[in-house]
């Protein structure tokens, strides 16, 4: 039998109750995005070494395997038969696709693939290699070539379009032909890489744990208790509601509409509606669709194929089909133009993509959460939003109150964003002096959280003691008045008008004329009350 011989009519058996064989071996079927995912995952976790070694080490149980299969069920006539079958093999599953003159590394000139699904996937999940990154095609000819000649061989790769080249190319050679070139990747096959980058990532495991452990007492000792569901800190009834919602609604699969001010922490809830559910072992992928033009939205949504417009140089997964088991969440949803909204539409109706330059249709598995700081009300009454989108996407509205109006959570969130960038900077988190509470209180918080963290920063960046000072303040913060506001017990409208009085007295460097001018009376009532208030004071120290 020759190699050409085989074909996926011979190699593949299909059975409705036993499932799937090839080449006389059960088989799995495997979407090569749920693949892509792995490997980020595994290089997430156990670094580029160690998931290299990972699938170096499986693509070479892969290939041996393959070899032995088809040893048993379909006899070739020579060595040189087998050989070429490997790479046939290969070509069969969906691996690769090599060109038709170049299908055995093993020649002088090696093998040449003009497509790889490793690379592809590289690139969608991280991006663009420095180093060619097809490691479990390399182990799968490694083990086969091995198996076939009966003597160790390994396969390299010296060029991947992963790192930008504009093929992959492999070259096997046994231990002794390689010589001194074989020694960097000599452990990615005998498992030493993978010891020691799980050693580095148990070190690191440890290391993460005590500084968790480490936050979360000193957020109790700060702050009282540690944080809320997802990080959040809810201690206002308005943010109460919020986490309650968004934790009931993550138990269902109903597409969420997030709306607030920015700054406030939407995609923080958008994070704590995919924790909380059923698809949290999933990704959660985000966008921003203010980020990017309709075109190229589009292309990052739904993919494209090869060819589809200038520079698509291979197909692409969009992330609607990345997200596959977890969640997207779009941020700025009220950005996205008409266009696009109506494809959008389409997908979440369907539950399924057609990709740029494709005539077909994907099916897709994914919740997706909106988050808008927009009034997508009114932008459907302008005509600026489509209203069956809108209505699509606010199954469950959660409205997340801006800094202003859930005034009980400032001092939590204060105390927990100076322990983190203290902690950043490596050293003790600084307490807040009364006074300082008291001004953090009053300003409005135009930037809402987001701004009170970058305000936190840059008080433990300025201090120069264990408390907070005044003047560790932003400028703005510090010349805020006070706030009305029924938080506790109700004071007499006369101390209220005091304090205020006092505080625009202290914002004008003790200018009277000024004073009395911003605040619509006259400079001897201003002078009246300022004589009162002194000999109040007076009184008291007695």
């Amino acid at each position: 039998m020759r190699a050409r011989d085989l074909s996926i009519e011979t190699l593949l058996e299909v059975d409705p109750r036993e499932g799937v064989r090839f080449a006389g071996e059960r088989a799995l079927i495997l979407d090569a995005v749920a693949m892509g995912m792995m490997r980020k995952q595994l290089v997430e976790m156990l670094g580029l070494t160690g998931a290299r070694a990972v699938l170096t080490r499986f693509g070479f149980a892969h290939g041996w395997r393959m070899a032995e299969a088809l040893r048993t069920g379909f006899p070739l006539n020579s060595e040189a038969e087998w050989q070429a079958a490997g790479a046939l093999i290969h070509t069969l599953q969906g691996m690769i696709r090599l060109q038709p003159e170049e299908t055995n590394p093993m020649v002088p000139g090696g093998a040449t693939v003009e497509y790889s699904y490793e690379a592809e996937q590289h690139l969608l999940h991280l991006g663009r290699a420095e180093a060619p990154s097809c490691w479990t095609q390399c182990g799968f000819a490694s083990g086969y070539m091995s198996r076939v000649t009966g003597r160790p061989i390994y396969v390299l790769e010296d060029r991947c379009v992963a790192r930008g080249d504009a093929a992959c190319h492999f070259a096997g050679r046994s231990l002794e032909e390689w010589g001194s070139l074989l020694e960097e990747h000599l452990p990615y096959f005998q498992g030493e890489a993978l010891d020691a980058s799980l050693h580095l990532v148990a070190s690191a495991l440890k290391r993460t744990e005590r500084k968790l452990r480490e936050r979360t007492r000193a957020l109790e000792q700060v702050v009282g208790e540690p944080e809320g569901p997802g990080g959040l800190v809810a201690r206002s009834p308005g943010m109460r509601r919020v986490v309650d919602l968004a934790q009931r609604a993550a138990r269902s699969e109903a597409t969420v509409l997030v709306i607030g001010e920015s700054g406030t922490g939407k995609e923080r809830v958008a994070r704590l509606v995919h924790e909380e559910s059923a698809r949290a072992g999933g990704p959660l992928v985000a966008i921003s669709c203010a980020a990017l033009t309709e075109s190229l939205l589009e292309a990052e949504l739904f993919g494209h194929a090869r060819g589809a417009f200038t520079g698509a140089t291979h197909e692409r997964v969009g992330l609607l089909e990345a997200a596959a088991g977890g969640t997207l969440f779009l941020d700025e949803i009220g950005e996205m133009p008409l266009g696009m909204q109506a494809k959008l539409l389409r997908a979440l109706q369907e539950r399924e993509v057609r990709r740029v330059g494709e005539n077909m249709n994907r099916p897709i598995d994914v919740r997706v959460v909106a988050a808008t700081n927009r009034p997508l009300a009114e932008e459907v009454a302008a005509g600026r939003f489509r209203k069956d989108l809108y209505y699509r996407l606010r199954v469950v509205e959660l409205t997340v109150p801006p800094l202003r109006e859930r005034r009980e959570d400032i001092l939590p969130l204060a105390r927990v964003f100076l322990v983190d960038a203290a902690r950043q900077l490596g050293r003790s988190a600084p307490g807040l002096e009364a006074e300082v509470a008291d001004q953090l209180q009053r300003h409005d918080w135009p930037g809402n959280v987001r701004e009170l963290r970058n305000a936190m920063e840059r008080v433990v960046a300025l201090s120069r003691g264990p408390r907070v000072e005044l003047e560790d303040l932003p400028e703005d913060v510090r010349a805020a008045l006070p706030v009305p506001a029924l938080t506790g017990e109700v004071r007499p409208l006369e101390t209220v008008e005091r304090e205020y009085i006092l505080a625009v007295l202290a914002r004008n460097g003790g200018n009277r004329t000024r004073t009395a001018k911003e605040l619509g009376i006259g400079a001897t009532t201003l002078y009246r009350k300022l004589k009162s208030y002194e000999r109040e004071t007076r009184r008291r120290k007695r």
